[in-house]
């Protein structure tokens, strides 16, 4: 038997100026050939579920890509083609089965589904072949996708700490298929719900009880998989919200009811999908009142996770001027800062125009540095491995990368994009964070993953950037309407 595992992953933000080539691929992680079996082994990625069962199986694995990328904006047509050509042209090589992993959210220059067109033209190969695949929290879930797979699911928790397990869960699904074991079918549906990423966490309302129904669900014999997608509102697209997929052992019956019921859930709690902002510095002055930390400070408009420029200095410029003390931030993209910073060597004051560097002409917005005076603290290669729950065993290149002290904050400045879900975005730099009184990290929930057992609060600052949580300042040309809560359709 042979088993094709591959994995093609990458969340577009539709508004975002950061171009997703193939160099963006690589500066994450590109691979190809059997060295992906190396690299991935040891990980909790849904690849390494997949060839752990694949193996256990007694299969012949064959890998022909591995790639991921930051997200970003669209994914460029020759980047796109290049990682779908190199699948589609192993499937047609022959096999028994292929195991995906995939993000769901893929935007590209020629076509708006990238997941979708994929699994097309691997069935167009292979008309019969069993197909599964492992989606993000965050897919906006296509005909395409549903139509051209044998099984599908989305990982049930955000931060994304079980990626492994939903791989082997989906992977065992096909496998038992091979073997004339199971028979799956699905049920699946769209809400017109566009929530917010900053309301789809696991550990929160609405979510928590949503998760909670699918594993009910799935403690059902005949239910193999149920998920419910929040979706990502970031991606201008027809089908992006937050949608439903049940996965049944031959019972369509169970399926579509089961997928009706979640549907009616997510309607039902519609507002609390809904982020509502408050004035900037009021929720700093809030943060000054706060008597026992650490305190976590989200600037979540400018998170690199979501497509991000990672270089808006709307939040940092409101707190340094707010002279909140003893303030460390995870991070801001500046390569030529950092390259300022090592020709001058640690220990040495410089006076810097940190950020700002990118236009966001999408949102109307000027890049706008923000001049600041201080110390070189730290040089380093901005390399460490992940030991946290969230990508783990994954090494990270933050790409050359300097500690910048102004005396009451402390800055990491990298030169490759990286949201700080982990630790080591700070160890790794001489920094331990559970000594500081304020952590102002560019993300939304991700960070929760590695720093969620620190705060004694967490407060939302409401900045600048296109990973904005207000959906009103998009321009919205291709997304289905009527849409909650573009549109006033929240009365039935």
């Amino acid at each position: 038997m042979r088993i094709v595992v591959a994995m093609m992953k990458h969340e577009t933000n539709t508004f975002s100026p950061i171009v997703t080539d193939w160099q963006r691929f690589c500066a994450w992680g590109a691979y190809a050939g059997s060295v992906i079996q190396d690299v991935y082994a040891q990980t909790r990625m849904p690849i390494a579920a997949y060839m752990k069962l694949a193996r256990g199986a007694g299969a012949t694995v064959i890998t022909p890509v591995a790639a991921e990328a930051m997200p970003s904006g669209p994914v460029t047509e020759a980047a796109f083609e290049y990682m779908c050509g190199l699948i589609c042209d192993t499937v047609g090589r022959g096999c028994d089965a292929v195991l995906l992993d995939l993000h769901g959210a893929m935007v590209c220059e020629h076509v708006d589904d990238g997941e979708g067109v994929l699994l097309e033209r691997i069935r167009a190969i292979a008309p019969g072949i069993p197909i599964a695949v492992t989606c993000d929290l965050h897919c906006n879930l296509t005909p395409a996708m549903v139509q051209n797979c044998t099984a599908l699911i989305g990982y049930k928790t955000y931060p994304h700490t079980d990626m492994y397990e939903m791989a082997e869960q989906v992977g065992q699904i096909v496998l038992d298929t091979v073997n004339g074991t199971k028979t799956p079918v699905t049920a699946w549906g769209r809400s017109q719900v566009l929530s917010q990423t900053l309301c789809q966490g696991t550990g929160d309302e609405p979510m928590r009880s949503l998760i909670a129904k699918c594993r009910t669900f799935e403690a059902r014999k005949t239910v193999l998989a149920a998920t419910v997608f929040g979706g990502f509102a970031l991606a201008d697209m027809a089908d992006a919200g937050t949608s439903v997929i049940i996965v049944t052992d031959g019972d369509q019956h169970l399926a579509d009811a089961l997928r009706d019921e979640l549907l009616h859930d997510i309607w039902d709690a519609r507002e609390s999908f809904i982020y509502h902002h408050r004035p900037l510095h009021e929720s700093i002055a809030k943060a000054r009142t706060l008597d026992e930390g650490p305190i976590i400070l989200l600037d979540h408009a400018d998170n690199c996770g979501s497509g991000g420029t990672q270089d808006v200095m709307t939040v940092i410029a409101t707190v340094h001027a707010a002279g909140l003390e003893d303030v460390i931030v995870a991070a801001v993209w500046d390569p030529q800062a950092v390259q300022t910073m090592a020709a001058a060597g640690v220990g040495s004051e410089v006076e810097i125009d940190l950020g700002g560097n990118t236009h966001m002409p999408n949102l109307g917005v000027q890049g706008q540095p923000l001049r600041l005076r201080g110390r070189v603290k730290t040089l380093s290669d901005g390399r460490f491995k992940v030991h946290g729950p969230m990508y783990t065993g994954i090494e990270v290149h933050m790409g050359p990368s300097a500690v910048f002290d102004t005396g009451n904050m402390q800055i990491v400045v990298v030169s490759a994009h990286h949201e700080p879900w982990d630790l080591g975005v700070f160890t790794s730099m001489g920094i331990q964070p559970e000594r500081h009184r304020y952590l102002l990290l560019k993300s939304r929930i991700h960070y929760r993953a590695g720093f969620g057992h620190l705060p004694k609060h967490t407060i939302t600052l409401d900045g600048t950037g296109v990973t904005t949580s207000d959906n009103s300042c998009l321009n919205y040309r291709k997304l289905r309407r009527p849409m909650y809560p573009l549109d006033r359709i929240n009365t039935s």
